[in-house]
C-alpha cells in the first residue's frame, strides 16, 4: 500500500506533489518573493537602517541628556526595541502589499494564479517574502543598535518570536491590503491612515502606562502595542504588559488575519486587475 505522504502524486496540470503540496511551485513563489526585494536592496534592507538611525538620532539630540528614565531604562535603550520593531512591521507590510498591488496594477496577477498553486500555497509564498525581509531588516538594525548604543538581547528567544510573528501579522495585513485596493491611491490611504497610526501609537516612543484613562486601556486592544512590546521584552527585559499576554494577543491575530487572507485568495475576491 503507497504512502500517501510520500508517494507522488499529479494534478491536473501535471505538476507532481508530494502529500499535496506543489513544493516546486511554492519554492518558486517564495525565491520570486524574495528576489523582489533583494534586487532593490538599497531601498528594502538600507533605507530601513537610515530611516531607524535618523529616529535615534533626532530623538537623542532633542531628549539629550536631561530625559529621564523610562521603565527604569535609559531612554534610547527603551526606544531602540521599539524602532527596530515598527521599521520591522512597516517593512512586511510594504512587501506584501506592493507585491500584490503591482501584480493587479500591471495585469501580471495571473502569473501567481494561474499556476496549480493552492491558496495556502500562495499565502505561504507571500508570508514567506515578507518574513525574510523582515528578519533581514531586524538583524541589520539590532547590529546598527549594538555599534550605536551597546543595545543587547536580554532574551533572544522572545525577541525572535515577536520579530517572526510581527512579520506574519503584518505581512498578512499588507497582503489584504493589497488585494482590496485596486489602484495606488487606495493601497496609501490604508497605510497612512491605518497602519502607521497604529505603529505610532503603540508605546514605541513612550511607555503606555502614562497615558491617561482611556487612552491606555484602548492602546491594549492595539496588537502593534504587544508586537512593540514583546520586543521591548526580548532586547531589555521590560514590558509594560505581561508577555505571555502579549504571545496570545499577536498569535490569534496572525491565525485571524491569516485565515481571511486564505479565504480571499481561495475565493479570487477583488483579484481581478
Amino acid at each position: 500500500m503507497r504512502d500517501p505522504a510520500t508517494t507522488p502524486e499529479f494534478s491536473d496540470f501535471g505538476v507532481r506533489r508530494f502529500g499535496r503540496v506543489n513544493w516546486i511551485g511554492l519554492y518558486t513563489l517564495c525565491r520570486r518573493e524574495t528576489m523582489r526585494f533583494m534586487s532593490v536592496w538599497q531601498q528594502t534592507i538600507f533605507a530601513p537602517l537610515m530611516t531607524a538611525a535618523l529616529f535615534v538620532t533626532v530623538f537623542a539630540l532633542a531628549m539629550g541628556e536631561g530625559r529621564g528614565a523610562v521603565m527604569g531604562l535609559p531612554y534610547l535603550e527603551f526606544l531602540g526595541p521599539g524602532i527596530l520593531m515598527m521599521t520591522v512591521i512597516q517593512n512586511a507590510f510594504a512587501n506584501t502589499s506592493s507585491s500584490m498591488i503591482s501584480a493587479k496594477m500591471q495585469g501580471n496577477i495571473v502569473d501567481t494564479l494561474m499556476p496549480p498553486l493552492s491558496a495556502g500555497e500562495i499565502l505561504t509564498g507571500y508570508l514567506t517574502g515578507a518574513l525574510i525581509r523582515a528578519l533581514i531588516v531586524a538583524a541589520v538594525i539590532a547590529a546598527g543598535m549594538a555599534l550605536a548604543i551597546g543595545q543587547g538581547v536580554a532574551h533572544p528567544v522572545w525577541a525572535l518570536v515577536f520579530v517572526v510573528l510581527g512579520a506574519l501579522l503584518m505581512g498578512g495585513l499588507g497582503l489584504l491590503g493589497g488585494i482590496i485596493a485596486q489602484k495606488f491611491d487606495q493601497m496609501a490611504v490604508i497605510t497612512n491612515f491605518i497602519v502607521t497610526p497604529l505603529s505610532f501609537l503603540s508605546g514605541t516612543f513612550y511607555s503606555v502606562q502614562a497615558l491617561p484613562e482611556p487612552f491606555r486601556t484602548l492602546a491594549h486592544w492595539n496588537p502593534i502595542f504587544f508586537l512593540i512590546d514583546g520586543a521591548r521584552y526580548g532586547f531589555v527585559g521590560v514590558s509594560d504588559a505581561p508577555v505571555w499576554r502579549g504571545f496570545c494577543v499577536v498569535l490569534v491575530s496572525v491565525l485571524v488575519v491569516g485565515f481571511i487572507a486564505w479565504r480571499w485568495l481561495r475565493t479570487g475576491y477583488r483579484m481581478k486587475p
